[in-house]
């Protein structure tokens, strides 16, 4: 049997902490003077208690470390625990939400999904706008340490590439998963400020600055309107557009870089990748336009350069409707989202490296189908790929297509129309933000989905979050055996 008490040790802890961050939209509604800040008062309070009483109750169970079963456990059941708490203040305060759509919130924010069941955004108080935005930027950077320190040593996915141990740059060895982690952060936390202040420069609110500073950084994607982006003008789309770009790269880039060499960043290929495809789909959208419009316009080019990050980043923002833009784009769309960002970023979905992975061994099998004798191995920058990452990749791009078909099926028994169901199966697995049509598509929102949906989309976030082969090793028989 396994000892969870080490695992709810970390979890209580974990949850008391997202209980003192509380204090920040706290201090938002008293200085804005809304009456609103009781709520966070309220739920910080029983959040900070039962996360403390969780601790206190496991800590004669801690060890000093964790097995790889209890790793597994810790993993999952983090990204399902924070949400159930970080809903409370979407119960009790001014969206007066049902708890199914407080926790798809919550859910949405912590997984950097982005997709939303509220309306009327700019009516919202200060002290909630920024706890949606404090819920993606929290989830960003944990999405960070879990893809660079657990991931890899649980081997999921193919992440085992990058073991911190093993990753050797220039001749030298990046420090151990522990300092990485916190090197990380303050990256994460200086990108974050950077971010805010250049928004700021713009002349958006401080308040959505802010905001949007932590959902840019942490591409979830969250907005302080139902308008998204379209709220603001060219200047903030290009900072955005700057900053979705950098999230979107591996962070142990930025440690290198900090750590006084470029090249890596220069040399990644997995950066080259990501540039390559996205400039195409840029270009190929936006001389669509061009040619829709009769002209050639900035405008276009603009909103062609930010849609298409925003949704190949994961981070959900949208300037126009481009449900609008004619069917091209739409497709398009829809396989961008499939792709996704880097590796040890705070980007979503299948991730680039995969691509590269699976197209390198594809090419290895076609060779050794022409030359039978030969000895051919699959390569990642200039280094050999082993069996178990080609497995690893193969075994996630199977069960990944697999999840997300059964996703859609249920969404369709559920009543939706196929284009809701496919999209909104893709979005949440993908932890993209909107989907496709005109009831969650760029315009739209997922309030008006029945709960039944709600808790399917919410099921499939938290899956597509944890890379989606650790919540199926949990679900086995096997993982449960002494």
């Amino acid at each position: 049997m396994i000892d969870l008490r080490p695992v709810g040790y970390v979890i209580g802890l974990l949850v008391a902490a997202l209980g003192a961050t509380m204090c920040v939209p706290l201090i938002a509604d008293l200085m804005a003077g809304n009456g609103h800040w009781p709520v966070f008062v309220e739920s910080a309070i029983f959040t900070i208690l039962t996360g403390g009483l969780i601790a206190l109750a496991c800590a004669n169970g801690v060890s000093e470390g964790l097995s790889l079963r209890q790793t597994f456990l810790l993993t999952a059941l983090v990204w399902w625990m924070l949400p159930v708490f970080g809903a409370i203040p979407f119960v009790l305060g001014a969206t007066n939400a049902s708890f199914t759509d407080a926790f798809f919130e919550a859910m949405s924010g912590l997984t950097t999904t982005g997709a939303t069941v509220f309306s009327g955004l700019e009516a919202l108080p200060d002290g909630l706008k920024l706890w949606r935005g404090m819920l993606q930027w929290l989830g960003g950077v944990g999405i960070i340490v879990v893809a660079m320190v657990f991931l890899p040593e649980l081997r999921v996915g193919g992440m085992q590439i990058f073991r911190s141990e093993a990753f050797d740059t220039m001749g030298k060895i990046l420090p151990r998963a522990g300092e990485i982690a916190k090197q990380i952060s303050f990256i994460y936390i200086f990108l974050t400020v950077s971010c805010i202040l250049c928004y700021v420069a713009t002349g958006m609110p401080t308040i959505d600055a802010i905001v949007h500073g932590m959902t840019t950084v942490s591409t979830g994607g969250m907005a302080n309107s139902d308008a998204s982006f379209g709220a603001y003008g060219a200047a903030a789309h290009y900072v955005a557009v700057v900053f979705m770009f950098l999230a979107a790269l591996p962070f142990v880039r930025f440690v290198q870089f900090v750590a006084g060499t470029a090249r890596p960043i220069l040399q990644d290929s997995q950066i080259r990748t990501f540039f390559t495809i996205l400039m195409i789909c840029v270009l190929l959208i936006t001389s669509w336009l061009w040619g829709r419009q009769g002209e050639i316009s900035e405008v276009a080019f603009r909103e062609s350069l930010f849609n298409v990050l925003s949704i190949m980043s994961g981070t959900g923002y949208s300037s126009a409707d481009y449900m609008q833009w004619g069917t091209f784009p739409v497709v398009l769309f829809f396989f961008v989202g499939l792709i996704g960002g880097c590796a040890g970023s705070t980007a979503c979905s299948i991730k680039v490296f995969r691509y590269q992975i699976l197209i390198a061994s594809i090419k290895s099998q076609i060779r050794q189908i022409h030359a039978p004798h030969g000895v051919f191995a699959p390569r990642y920058e200039g280094r050999p790929i082993g069996d178990d990452v080609i497995n690893s990749v193969i075994s996630f791009f199977t069960i990944f297509i697999l999840t997300l078909g059964v996703i859609a099926v249920l969404l369709g028994l559920t009543g939706l129309d196929f284009i809701t169901s496919v999209s909104g199966a893709a979005t949440a697995l993908g932890n993209i933000g909107p989907g496709l049509g005109p009831e969650i598509g760029p315009a739209g929102n997922f309030a008006g989905l029945n709960d039944i949906a709600k808790w399917i989309l919410l099921l499939a976030m938290f899956i597509g979050r944890l890379e989606v082969l650790v919540v199926f090793t949990i679900l086995s028989v096997r993982f449960w055996r002494n």
